[in-house]
């Protein structure tokens, strides 16, 4: 079985110990994540892992013959050329089994040249037999056929595999390089934030792609839905250590905050004492009569180690400034449609949006989505139809390119105050380390900063301004999780409207309370639940469909005009609640939804008990060990016997609770 192991690895740049004895572990069917503030050196372990940076320190062992392919996270192709075409670029992933069959050839011309029967010449027929095993496994010989399959699984559609690599943006270039790495098809993948660049149905078949993946993974996302879909175990690195978590992501984050949360606690409490000892220490310096009592606490301040807490896992809170009053109906649209040339994205749309609503658009890339959201915001005034804006409606605009037109010497720390509420102002630097603009960051002046750096920045400026209807495209795009975590508490507390388009399926499942579907060309469809309801009521609609046209007749569940399953206006309604069109189906009857719950109560239950346990059984097997390492106990036989089989159950049921945990935490994410 191929594997690689990094033992006791250790990086420093300069005084900053990056990696301090970390140890990781990956194999066949390994699915993990590394976790860790911005900042931690996850990119960087991920290079030394891929073999492109050298720790200081450390033993690395390989499996011999073992393929390892890294995805970087940014600047996988230099464009300083031409020429190549997507396809013949995807073909490149392919040169490994290419190397092996020269190899093949060279083997069989020493073979047909031999005609001594020793040992030499059982090696070279061995090497010839695993070569071609090799290849074949490799799906050179089929390779024409699944270069098509993950490019388009990836969102290229064929008539984009003949053009220049030139043509495509950054962001469909490390969709390519991603297919690279999937198409190599190694013994390890090292993916730096894969999904990055993906919509929602690319990340979809990503997952699904992943799952039939034999060999192992280490991914960095901050993508919560899809860690939790994709890895059975974390690796955390903090302030240069790294740890293990079994479990899925959620369940590490869980177990996590608990031991954060008693982090910050021995954090403050050290504070406190910190302040005691240099406040005493201040007031009796220059007292003789204290000099012994000071030099005391002196020596007692020398030798406590400061507990260090990272800017990235400190804990930050964000709300927005009040909604300003609107009608119930702020925004309602009649016969929206929009067309470029021939090609058609939005048809006689007509939709009601109520005060309060969160709307999630969805739909394939093409759909529409940020055209709609242009529409909205006025930004794009060629369209046929009406937007009649709702009394008192107060519109704030968020898109990817919103950044590009900032500029200017003004520092970040000097913009976001121009703009922020008078109240907000003693918390500006938290906002902004929220935004991940932290230490020095908050100098830089705004012509220096990156293309994601200028997009947090736009999307902090337009939340500071007081609105009722947010339009927010990919609002998390540049953001980590701690950070998408503050921006979705401030976004469910927010009392105005929101209309966003998210790639993140659990920033979506979490915020929407409607959903809206657009494909081109076709009528759009409203949904009235959140984005789970819409996600059942889409696979009944379709397998309706589906039995429908297999059956010749005509379904009575039609597209209910311009509004689809929802109708044409909204209601702030919560999962499952009818509507005056063919919506009207029953995702869960009320015994089911009851037991659902029932259930997921249980789970819930269940794994606090768990966690609670193993807490317990932690610090059990502290004591054990403290008492083992006791020299009174070492002459003790017997009670060291007992001590150490008291240690072995403690570890079993350590073993057990963590396997029952990860099955309780697989349940709970089908829940």
């Amino acid at each position: 079985m191929a594997f690689v192991q990094f033992t006791d690895v250790s990086l420093a740049f300069g005084a900053r110990d990056i990696l301090k004895a970390a140890t990781i572990y990956l194999a066949a069917g390994s699915r993990a994540a590394l976790a860790g503030p911005n900042g931690a050196g996850k990119s960087t372990l991920m290079k030394i892992l891929a073999g492109s940076l050298s720790p200081d320190s450390g033993e690395r062992a390989v499996t011999r013959g073992a393929r390892v392919s890294y995805l970087p996270q940014t600047g996988a192709y230099d464009l300083s050329y031409a020429g190549q075409t997507i396809f013949t670029e995807a073909e490149k992933a392919y040169g490994f089994a290419e190397g092996l069959l020269e190899r093949q050839e060279e083997i069989g011309r020493l073979l047909e040249s031999s005609t001594a029967d020793d040992g030499a010449t059982s090696r070279l027929i061995e090497e010839h037999a695993a070569i071609h095993e090799a290849v074949e496994g490799s799906g050179y010989y089929r390779r024409r056929e699944k270069i098509r399959e993950v490019l388009q699984g990836l969102g290229f559609h064929e008539e984009d595999l003949e053009r220049p690599l030139s043509e495509f943006s950054g962001g469909w270039q490390m969709r390519l390089a991603l297919a690279k790495v999937l198409l190599e098809n190694p013994d390890i993948m090292l993916l730096d934030e894969p999904t990055n660049y993906l919509d929602l149905e690319a990340r979809n078949w990503l997952e699904d792609h992943l799952a039939k993946f034999a060999g192992g993974v280490l991914v960095v996302s901050h993508d919560r839905y899809f860690l939790d879909a994709t890895v059975r175990e974390v690796y955390e690195l903090w302030n240069g250590k790294l740890t293990r978590y079994a479990g899925t992501y959620t369940a590490y984050e869980k177990r996590r905050a608990q031991e954060l949360e008693a982090t910050l606690e021995a954090f403050e409490r050290q504070q406190e004492e910190i302040a005691k000892l240099e406040d005493f220490i201040r007031r009796f310096r220059y007292q003789a009569t204290k000099a012994s009592l000071v030099q005391s606490r002196v020596k007692q301040l020398e030798k406590i180690v400061p507990i260090e807490i990272p800017e990235g896992m400190k804990r930050i809170h964000f709300s927005f400034p009040p909604a300003p009053r609107s009608g119930t109906t702020i925004l309602k649209l009649e016969g929206l449609s929009k067309a470029y040339g021939e090609h058609r994205v939005l048809t006689k749309l007509d939709l009601e949006i109520e005060r309060g609503m969160k709307v999630a658009l969805v739909g394939p890339n093409g759909a529409g989505k940020s055209t709609l959201m242009r529409i909205l915001a006025g930004a794009d005034r060629d369209y046929e139809g009406l937007v009649k804006p709702g009394s008192g409606m107060e519109l704030a605009y968020f898109a990817q390119d919103t950044a590009e037109a900032m500029g200017g010497e003004a520092t970040v720390e000097a913009t976001a105050e121009s703009l922020c509420p008078t109240d907000l102002l003693p918390k500006i630097r938290n906002l902004l380390g929220a935004f991940l603009f932290r230490g020095d960051d908050i100098h830089k002046p705004i012509r220096v900063l990156s293309g994601g750096e200028r997009s947090r920045l736009a999307l902090l400026m337009m939340l500071l301004r007081p609105s009722n209807l947010l339009v927010l495209d990919e609002p998390t795009n540049h953001l980590d999780l701690t950070s998408k975590d503050v921006l979705l508490e401030a976004l469910k507390a927010y009392q105005g409207t929101v209309l966003f388009v998210s790639h993140d399926r659990g920033f979506i499942e979490d915020l929407a309370t409607n959903v809206l579907e657009l494909e081109a060309g076709k009528p759009a469809r409203w949904y009235v639940g959140d984005y789970r309801y819409y996600l059942e009521k889409k696979a009944s609609l379709d397998a309706e469909a589906l039995g429908t046209a297999s059956s010749g007749g005509r379904s009575s569940g039609g597209s209910g005009g311009n509004g689809g399953p929802g109708g044409t206006s909204a209601s702030p309604a919560g999962p499952g609640a009818a509507s005056a069109g063919p919506d009207s189906g029953k995702p869960l009857s009320y015994e089911e939804e009851k037991a659902r719950k029932a259930r997921l109560r249980k789970l819930q239950k269940r794994e606090e008990e768990i966690l609670a346990r193993l807490e317990t059984i932690g610090s059990q097997k502290g004591a054990c060990e403290h008492e083992m390492g006791l020299p009174a106990n070492y002459s003790d036989g017997l009670k060291m016997k007992r001590l150490q089989k008291s240690l072995d159950d403690l570890e079993a049921e350590a073993i057990a609770l963590n396997t029952e945990w990860e099955q309780v935490a697989e349940e709970l994410s089908g829940e």
